[in-house]
């Protein structure tokens, strides 16, 4: 599932790439403006009917039926909302452009909502190839329209007719994909709620957490600020997206199958939050070591501003990573209020700061804003999971230690060897040759520290011994290959 998943949000990553250089930052502003309005109306929506579904073992057809219905409903809803809502939005951004661009993505969220609730069925079965064919290509085919009417338009208008089409063709897929047929029907409207609240809930608050800062830096900076402090954001999550959420998604039910034996649950929990720390820590502090070079080669010097962002959020996506694994055992174990309460009350932590410093440093002060309250809420996290699945700290530290140990060296080694450029006036082809020298270092250095601190603590069975098994395992399936050709 997690090579399934690379490709489909690396086909993300890649448009958000190939955009950066045709289109410019106002043009991504304003459809973060757009998607802002989106995303609050969304909650309307957000009962995590599919969650629901995987998390219940005996769901029945009446329930994917009610779930189906209840998508429906809340889509038409969504957008007949922002048809209403496009011009007062507009004012509030003072930005009268964007009344016809909500207009139109009003389309979009209608049509989703009639997505085949069968879809869900490859999750629960755990049915990630036919899943893998479902999202690749309402992927493949966004993509390609949007970067081809990008060459033609030089708009946003692109990404707004891409979105609209990558919606259609998910519809179409889905039941072309999967046999199901749903019809309308609440008859199981009741049992959704008692777990659904909560889910619902914890959405609410997901977005206060991580999209307000559209609305808040839009308002107060503007769309240039906004477009920079999205794709950084994009930029920096990519091992949250494109390693981890593959790796969450696909152990939310094995979780659930899990959440009657307390003890197989935490060794589940302790080797899945060893293997995130392993991958995503590096693949993060990497990102804030050669954000400025990464900026000059791939975004252009269009995006300078970007530099000091991208590092800063990159740290940011550390603390994402490490806590979104706590969040599927919530789910697993039918507590996902506990992870209520933690959102909760980062959000009141949050909002303030992200108001206070993005009103007086625009898209650099939310940026420090997110770090702050990440850094504070992490051990918040960590002691509430570790009291909820019976795990001792030091079980814990033991699975997270030796990444962050190795990856600080990387850090220290790219940082003493790398030079100071100014991403506004470096040529694209010097950044990239110093990346092409610093990446391979950093990726060494910590290989090195990894296996030096694995060998000193005694070769534990963690993230690295679970990461070299299925390294055998692989050479050793294709070294049989290749000798029965």
């Amino acid at each position: 599932m997690v090579g399934f998943k690379l490709v489909d949000r690396g086909l993300a990553l890649v448009s958000t790439l190939v955009l950066a250089r045709i289109l410019v930052p106002s043009d991504f502003g304003m459809i973060a403006m757009a998607a802002s309005l989106i995303a609050i109306l969304d909650l309307f929506g957000a009962f995590g009917l599919d969650v629901a579904l995987i998390q219940r073992q005996g769901a029945t057809e009446a329930h994917f039926n009610t779930a189906w219905t209840l998508n429906i409903a809340t889509s038409t809803l969504i957008a007949t909302m922002m048809l209403l809502l496009a011009w007062p939005m507009s004012l509030f951004y003072s930005e009268p452009r964007l009344t016809a661009v909500v207009c139109c993505l009003a389309l979009s969220s209608f049509v989703q909502g009639f997505e085949n609730i069968g879809v869900v069925s490859f999750r629960k079965e755990m049915n990630f190839h036919r899943e893998f064919v479902f999202l690749l290509g309402k992927r493949v085919a966004m993509v390609c329209l949007t970067i081809s009417l990008a060459v033609v338009l030089h708009s946003y208008w692109a990404m707004v007719f891409g979105m609209i089409f990558g919606r259609v063709t998910g519809v179409g897929l889905s039941y072309a994909l999967h046999p199901y047929r749903p019809r309308l029907s609440l008859a199981k409207l009741g049992d959704f709620f008692g777990f659904s609240k909560w889910v619902f809930v914890q959405n609410v608050l997901y977005f206060l957490k991580e999209r307000s800062s559209d609305f808040i830096v839009g308002r107060f900076a503007g769309p240039h600020a906004l477009g920079v402090f999205n794709v950084s954001t994009e930029i920096a999550s990519i091992p949250g997206t494109e390693l981890i959420a593959p790796i969450n998604r696909a152990i939310v039910p094995a979780y659930a199958l899990l959440a009657s034996d307390p003890a197989a649950l935490r060794r589940e929990y302790l080797s899945v939050m060893s293997v995130v720390c392993v991958i995503a820590i590096p693949a993060v502090t990497g990102i804030a070591c050669v954000a400025p070079f990464l900026v000059t080669a791939v975004l252009g010097p269009r995006w300078a501003d970007a530099s000091v962002i991208l590092a800063m959020l990159a740290f940011y996506g550390i603390f994402a990573a490490l806590t979104s694994n706590a969040y599927s055992a919530f789910l697993a174990v039918g507590k996902p209020q506990l992870f209520v309460r933690i959102t909760g009350a980062y959000v009141v932590v949050h909002l303030p700061l992200l108001t206070f410093l993005a009103h007086r440093y625009g898209a650099l002060g939310a940026a420090s804003a997110h770090l702050t309250a990440s850094g504070i809420f992490l051990p918040v996290t960590f002691y509430l999971i570790c009291r909820t699945l019976d795990i001792k700290m030091r079980y814990m530290l033991a699975a997270t230690w030796r990444p962050v140990v190795a990856s600080a060296a990387m850090y220290a080694a790219v940082l003493g060897v790398r030079p100071n450029i100014d991403p506004a006036t470096t040529p694209s082809l010097i950044a990239l040759q110093w990346l092409a020298i610093l990446v391979p270092l950093g990726a060494i250095v910590y290989v090195v520290a990894m296996v030096l601190l694995w060998v000193v603590s005694g070769r534990p069975d963690g993230g690295e011994a679970m990461i070299l098994r299925f390294a055998q395992r692989r050479w050793s399936s294709l070294a049989a290959r290749s000798g029965g050709t």
